[in-house]
């Protein structure tokens, strides 16, 4: 996160200031009105010295808006691409059209036309590098398949068109080709839905590594099979990964070839469109996550030299290519590329009916060096001239657009420099996103997991972390995301346990180290989420403290899907632990989902002793205390906590949890006068605290008479 320290002035506090017409008067002169200063640095004085800059950045998003929706009434109306591009029905013709400026001949090909260069499928160049096709609608028929055969100065290729809206890999040769797809419109059970965001608990996943077996999950089978689960684990919003089309499975979605294909792997557009309407029903919210920061390389399946030119759609100089991701970087500032890209958020929007995104890749987005080997020490960091302005004009407009749309809808950055405004509205001076990720706290427990001992576990450290975070702006907390579950990291669980978790998870075992990572993991979880702001995520499986990393199929293992696939049976046998694991997530869940608007309510810090590795701390009713000592148990602990009688709502060391019962949770305990703080409301709350341990307990009130 950003550090609140003084930082030096930088080139990009140079940008131009911005202006505001003078306002028309009678009988009075023309006269300069300052604009109002904008709610980002009047919340936060560090950020003044920069004002020029962000208010420069602000204005920038203004007149590009304004440019785009010169010929329309909102970004809305602008947003309309999909609509125009590609292959649509119109009365009795199909119209097919593709921008392509570079171009010298282009033939749609497919089925149709035996995958021959034919006369009556030729496009016609119109204005603005744009082709255009138009053929009878007995010349195509549905679920055909189709490419561009594209002809440029010196070369050729085929090309799967950038608006395809369904692409499919033939199961024998590997190769990708769009497809006709016209089906009945789909009929939703719920037309509206409001997603519930107080607080936002999301269960991040990916479908075709959400089954038991070994293979590709589909839609099909998470709606009926993991949705329900999702459901009872209390979670109120799915975040689904790889849902853009993209050709290499093991990329885990993020090297995307067709923006505006729901990937056929898992199955069809109704099916994915029947997931999300049970998501619905189930008053699940569904966030997609939205790949927009770089696209493959691929030039076969994806945008890459679609017509021929590298710089269609992506930089033309050295900044074109990814220097760490192998991939290509888009070019914000042109219109088509915008016209693209936004299209893009209100079609998945509109058609799929998606609750929202979680941006991936702002960071890379954000800075021409893509924020690589960067340590954003100070706010000079973030103004030094470094920073794509068309990016950041991009991404606000994103944001506008979408909830222009969606007034609801969620969007979430996954951005790791700490640039400050990013979940800060575009009025107050921000890029608008509602949340960012808190991609320094699984850092954080990685980090305290592989270096210190139990023993130098900090509750001042612990805590300082978890709510060190800007306060305008809400945020995502989460352990671990799906990034520590795969090859080449470790889980939680899996740092904690290693190898024993294959032969001590038993019900009945007490293995040493099984005992401390189930009751550390339970710990680590509860404070997380405890401390949210703005919201809490958990990838599939890690509820239950899922053992074996993730694999996709790959050359090094042998195409293997074998750990690309989740255990649930672990989970349903009554005989392992995992169960419990499972059921102290779900408790957690329950008691922070029934308190409304937990993640707004302020954090009041009671209690944190170093030497004890005690923490306690208030939200509303609930106190809740944790003891990280991993060998001192305290009796008649005294922590400060407002004058009461407070029962224990949930205790980690219950035997529902896997825990050893040693806190009786039907004792009520009432607090003990002491005159010193009775100014303050404040009395001592003795409580018996077992090590390694954590409860919450809840604030009495009397009933009115």
């Amino acid at each position: 996160m950003a550090k609140k320290s003084p930082a030096k002035e930088s080139p990009a506090a140079k940008a131009p200031k911005a202006t505001a017409k003078a306002p028309k008067a009678a009988a009075k002169a023309p006269r300069t009105v300052k604009p109002k200063p904008l709610a980002i640095y009047k919340n936060d004085p560090w950020l003044e010295p920069y004002a020029p800059a962000i208010e420069g950045r602000h204005q920038d998003a203004i007149r590009r808006e304004a440019e785009l929706i010169t010929h329309c009434h909102s970004l809305k109306d602008f947003a309309n691409a999909h609509q125009y591009f590609g292959l649509h029905r119109v009365g009795d013709w199909w119209v097919f059209r593709e921008w392509a400026p570079n171009a010298t001949e282009i033939y749609l090909v497919g089925d149709f036309s035996q995958w021959k260069e034919r006369p009556e499928y030729k496009l016609t160049r119109i204005k603005g590098g744009v082709w255009e096709l138009h053929v009878p609608l007995d010349a195509i028929h549905p679920e055909q398949f189709y490419k561009m055969s594209v002809h440029w100065e010196g070369g050729q290729g085929l090309r799967i068109p950038a608006y395809a809206t369904r692409v499919v890999q033939d199961a024998e040769t590997g190769i990708f080709s769009a497809q006709v797809w016209e089906q009945n419109p789909y009929r939703w059970t719920v037309e509206n839905f409001t997603p519930d965001t107080r607080p936002l608990l999301i269960y991040e996943c990916h479908i075709g590594m959400a089954q038991e077996r070994e293979g590709v999950g589909t839609y099909t089978e998470f709606r009926d099979n993991i949705l329900p689960r999702i459901a009872a684990d209390g979670y109120n919003a799915i975040q689904i990964m790889a849902i853009q089309e993209h050709p290499y499975y093991g990329s885990f979605g993020y090297h995307v070839s067709n923006f505006f294909a729901a990937s056929s792997r898992f199955g069809t557009p109704e099916e994915l469109k029947s997931l999300i309407d049970k998501a619905h029903e189930l008053g699940i919210a569904v966030i997609m996550d939205i790949v927009h920061s770089h696209a493959v390389k691929n030039e076969n399946e994806g945008l890459g030299r679609l017509d021929g030119s590298p710089d269609l759609y992506f930089y033309g100089d050295h900044r074109r290519e990814h220097p760490a991701w192998d991939s290509l970087c888009f070019d914000y500032g042109k219109t088509e590329v915008l016209h693209f890209l936004l299209s893009n958020c209100k079609y998945w929007l509109e058609e799929y009916h998606f609750d929202g995104f979680r941006f991936d890749g702002v960071t890379s987005m954000l800075y021409y060096d893509h924020g690589l080997g960067k340590a954003f020490g100070s706010y000079g960091d973030y103004y030094d001239g470094n920073q794509d302005t068309n990016a950041i004009v991009y991404l606000t407009l994103a944001n506008k657009l979408i909830h222009q749309i969606n007034p609801a809808a969620i969007t979430i950055a996954e951005e790791m420099s700490g640039m400050p405004g990013l979940a800060i509205k575009f009025k107050d001076g921000g890029i608008g996103f509602d949340y960012r990720m808190a991609m320094g706290i699984p850092d954080y427990w990685i980090k305290t997991l592989k270096e210190r001992k139990d023993e130098d576990w900090h509750p001042t450290s612990i805590f300082w972390e978890l709510t060190n975070r800007r306060s305008d702006e809400k945020t995502i907390s989460y352990v671990e995301s799906h990034d520590q579950a795969l090859v080449g990291d470790k889980t939680v669980i899996f740092r904690l346990i290693d190898k024993e978790m294959y032969w001590h998870m038993m019900v009945g075992d007490t293995n040493s180290a099984v005992t401390r990572g189930i009751a550390l993991h339970k710990m680590i979880r509860l404070v997380t989420l405890a401390t949210v702001n703005g919201g809490y995520l958990n990838f599939m499986g890690n509820e239950f403290g899922h053992p074996e990393w993730i694999d996709f199929p790959r050359e090094g293992n042998g195409w293997s899907y074998k750990y690309a696939r989740r255990q649930w049976d672990l989970v349903d046998r009554e005989d392992l632990q995992y169960k419990f694991l499972n059921a102290f997530d779900n408790a957690m869940i329950e008691l922070v989902s029934g308190v409304y608007n937990f993640q707004a309510l302020g954090i009041e810090k009671l209690w944190e002793k170093d030497d004890d590795q005690v923490l306690a701390f208030r939200r509303g009713d609930l106190v809740f205390v944790f003891n990280f000592s991993p060998t001192k148990s305290f009796d008649g602990y005294g922590i400060l906590a407002p004058v009461g009688k407070y029962r224990t709502v949930l205790s980690s060391d219950s035997p529902a949890f896997g825990g050893f019962g040693n806190i009786d949770e039907s004792v009520e305990h009432l607090t003990q006068y002491d005159p010193l703080y009775q100014p303050l409301g404040k009395e001592w709350l003795k409580l018996y605290l077992p090590a390694r341990s954590a409860m919450v307990l809840r604030l009495q009130h009397p009933r009115k008479k």
